[in-house]
């Protein structure tokens, strides 16, 4: 099952055979993306409003998965050149840093180093990822509030100067504002998008096939792959109304890499969730369908403007009857199913492009 940090779900798949200036460099640039960028810690040379709690919270998170106090001391000691004590304690950040920029002292092999570090850069994108979508999710909020403060702010006019409101002003001035909050969500989801790309950017540099979407770092396929197929993929179903059709292709994903059971049945339930979710969105869902044949029958009826055509009908058809069944139900006395490593990733790429596909013509 997926599992909430990259080391637990990739333990038993060996990626790094020895510790370098390279494993060291990447280490580096992800936490300077982090500190810098994605949670800046200090501004003006204070810490931010909230960043000690937030960076405290990141530190005790990955210290209790890896079953430690803290990621490193949190406290020193030391005596000076005049043989004086001096002690004190590190800020949130700098015990995060202090584990992330550790020299690598062979304790442990140096793909759980790696793994164990590479996990922190994921808690942090996800809990910035979290804050982005609490934004977008409050967007319409975010529009009443402002319209609402552009109001009152008529209102004190108006009864300041013993005159009613301009109301062809204040609808604009309403617009203007909510305009201003739309662009302030879209700038904000832009910036994420591209500390994103630039992780992305600094994995693949470092000879990495690991790729952050939506919450987790995985193992990618090919470049011409990543950007053909998964990236465009991840960034459709990053939106909740998608957010089962993303876990199970995650899920997918890790069985995959780690040699789990029916990867490919993952990822066939998370074409047939875009599916219902389509049928459903439409209104085209009657409430007496069977299974997966009937709700893309739902896609097909001419009544419903044929969403997808006969062929195309027919392909996801065959796909649910050869891969996804199989594997949905127990075989008896037969041979168990399985499909090999280049079929569990055709599998995955076949429902892959067809959700891309299929969300797409949503617009």
């Amino acid at each position: 099952m997926l599992t909430d940090i990259f080391l637990n779900r990739y333990l038993d798949v060996p990626l790094w055979e020895e510790f370098g200036r390279r494993e060291s460099r990447l280490l580096v640039q992800c936490f300077r993306i982090v500190s810098e960028q994605v949670l800046p810690y200090y501004k003006d040379k204070k810490p931010r409003t909230g960043a000690p709690e937030l960076w405290s919270n990141l530190n005790k998170t990955l210290a209790m998965e890896l079953g430690l106090k803290e990621l490193s001391p949190s406290v020193y000691g030391f005596y000076n050149v005049q043989k004086q004590w001096i002690s004190g304690s590190w800020p949130p950040i700098t015990v995060c840093e202090n584990f992330m920029c550790a020299e690598y002292d062979g304790s442990i092999s140096p793909d759980e180093f790696v793994k164990e570090r590479i996990s922190f850069i994921e808690l942090a994108f996800r809990h910035r990822g979290e804050q982005v979508a609490a934004v977008n999710a409050n967007q319409e909020q975010g529009i009443l509030d402002a319209k609402r403060v552009r109001g009152d702010f008529a209102a004190r006019l108006a009864n300041k100067s013993r005159r009613p409101p301009d109301e062809n002003k204040l609808k604009r001035d309403q617009a203007e504002a909510a305009d201003q909050v739309r662009m302030g969500i879209q700038l904000e989801n832009q910036i994420f998008d591209a500390y994103c790309h630039e992780l992305n950017t600094r994995l693949r540099q470092a000879g990495t096939n690991l790729d952050y979407h939506n919450g987790f770092i995985q193992i990618s396929a090919d470049d011409a792959t990543q950007a053909e197929i998964e990236t465009p993929f991840w960034g459709l179903v990053s939106d909740p109304m998608w957010a089962n059709v993303d876990h199970d292709m995650k899920e997918a994903i890790d069985l995959r890499d780690s040699g789990g059971r029916d990867p490919s049945w993952y990822a066939a339930k998370a074409l047939e969730s875009t599916i219902k979710i389509i049928s459903d969105n439409k209104g085209w869902t009657r409430g007496n369908e069977k299974g997966a044949i009937n709700y893309i029958d739902n896609l097909r009826s001419k009544a419903n403007s044929e969403f997808i055509n006969a062929w195309e009908r027919e392909s996801m058809a065959e796909y649910f009857s050869k891969v996804r069944n199989p594997f949905g139900h127990g075989p008896g006395s037969d041979k168990m199913p399985s499909l090999s490593s280049p079929q569990t990733d055709w599998a995955i790429e076949f429902s892959m492009i067809w959700i891309r596909n299929l969300i797409r013509r949503l617009r």
